[in-house]
């Protein structure tokens, strides 16, 4: 026998990375997952950035009071929208990326697990 002839099995994560490279069924349903779990952190960050800004003005609405009060002479309504909105949406932002690229790492350690 010829030691080129021998021919090794293929490890899970080979057999997967083959998957993903010839786009399979099964290297599609791993890619569509991973595009699902991006999309459902994508639209559960734009409702925290809809409730969190859109919010603000129901709540000037509903409570008129609150949109007469005055920080250092200039009111709230100003400072939140104008002021308050820009680091919350770097910070939304900032989660978006960390949590985005936890999703991608999960999915490539996924690929490259080795079988047990």
């Amino acid at each position: 026998m010829v030691l080129g002839d021998v021919v090794r099995p293929e490890s899970r994560s080979e057999r997967t990375r083959t998957e993903l490279a010839q786009q399979t069924r099964v290297g599609e349903a791993l890619v569509r997952g991973l595009v699902r779990a991006q999309l459902a952190l994508a639209l559960r960050l734009s409702l925290v950035v809809a409730v969190g800004l859109g919010g603000l003005p129901w709540l000037f609405a509903i409570a008129p009071s609150v949109g007469r009060v005055t920080v250092l002479g200039v009111n709230l309504p100003w400072l939140l929208l104008g002021v308050a909105s820009f680091p919350f949406l770097v910070t939304v932002g900032w989660a978006y990326v960390r949590l985005a690229e936890r999703n991608e790492q999960d999915f490539t350690d996924l690929v490259q697990r080795p079988e047990h």
